[in-house]
Order: C-alpha cells, then structure tokens, then sequence
C-alpha cells in the first residue's frame, strides 16, 4: 500500500497556515470500502467544528485539483480530543503542565504511571507523580496520553 501521508501533511499545512490552526496529526488506514485518511487538527483554546468542516472542505478540493490519492478514500478532519495520545515531539510539547499517562518498559518490567508533565528534554520526558520527580526515556515509551480528569464542580452560585 503506497502512503501519502507526508505529500497530505504538506497541502494541510499550507490550508492550516490561512485558517490560523494547526495539524495534530495525519493517520492513514484502509478498510474493506477503501482508503481513511485522518487529519487530526488544533489551536489554542481548541478548534471548532466549524473549523473542522471548513479545512476538510478546502482539503477535499486540493486533493482533487491534485489527483493525488488514485484510488477511493474517505476524509475525515477532527480534533484530537480531550485524551490525545501523545507520539510526536510537539506533542509532548504542547502537553507540558498536563496530566499524562504512560505506559513504558523500565529494564524488563513493564510500567505505567500518570502524572503532571514537567519537562521534556532531547531523549526523556519529567513526570511529577504526586511530588515525585519521574524521569522517562523516550526510547522506553510505548504508549502515552494526556488525562482529562473533568474540570471540578464548584457551588451552584459559581455555575
């Protein structure tokens, strides 16, 4: 299966750049009825289906102007989430002083842990679970999220 990833993430990122969002992330998958292409967008103060809908608008037509992808595939344009996982270097980044979860291997054990993320450095990332300071190299994570733990319910006089 021929990807297109990267030739897709250059046309998002010109489409993003007009829009004033950013791309998050682009995923690639077939199904039985085809090809799925997944553009995951963000901004600050976070995007807006609206926005979603008019990126895949401008998205769909460039790539039809292209001819890029040959076959049949099926677009679709969403926010990350609340929970989003966390591959990339700029998204650790942008997750810094927010609750993560991680999961990794530490020798020949398997870890996870959740916390606050501190820092993220060239080879590792710094957790503070609960006041202590957990460093955790890159290379060791398998897999790894922000946490959305719900924002806390005051009394009915500040609703």
């Amino acid at each position: 299966m021929q990807y297109y990833r990267t030739q897709i993430e250059d046309i998002a990122k010109k489409i993003c750049a007009e829009m004033q969002v950013a791309v998050y992330d682009i995923d690639e998958k077939m199904s039985g009825k085809g090809r799925i292409i997944i553009v995951y967008l963000t901004k600050i103060g976070g995007i807006t289906l609206d926005e979603c809908a008019r990126f895949s608008r401008a998205l769909s037509e460039e790539l039809e102007t292209f001819d890029l992808i040959p076959e049949r595939y099926f677009l679709e344009v969403s926010s990350p989430g609340l929970e989003r996982p966390l591959k990339l270097k700029s998204h650790w980044v942008s997750a810094i002083t927010e609750k993560v979860a991680i999961q990794y291997s530490d020798a020949e054990d398997k870890r996870s842990v959740m916390g606050t993320l501190q820092e993220v450095n060239q080879d590792s990332v710094v957790l503070d679970d609960r006041g202590e300071l957990i460093e955790i190299p890159l290379k060791a994570i398998s897999r790894a999220k922000t946490v959305y733990l719900g924002l806390p319910r005051g009394n009915d006089n500040e609703r």
